[in-house]
């Protein structure tokens, strides 16, 4: 549990591909994780309000890519 918890930190943003759950939010939805629990579940706030948890190997996700601070700094200067 503590690998998943160093991959998913609380606040890391995810991107649903596919979860066999009849609630499941639709693919392509985003999240930000709550907290991993004892058994490995990443435990997801959906952007559209639900609140329901991944489990690694079964649901197909991914992490969202983090924005690029350093290309934001140099293009600003380049403008000035």
């Amino acid at each position: 549990m503590e690998l998943i918890r160093r991959q998913y930190p609380v606040g890391t943003r995810i991107i649903l591909n596919h979860m066999d759950d009849s609630q499941a939010p639709p693919p392509g939805t985003k999240g930000t994780v709550a907290y991993v629990d004892d058994i490995g579940q990443i435990g997801v706030k959906w952007d559209t309000g639900s609140s329901l948890s991944l489990i690694p190997g079964v649901d197909s996700f991914s992490k969202e890519p983090a924005p690029e601070k350093a290309k934001h700094k140099r293009s600003s200067s380049l403008e000035r």
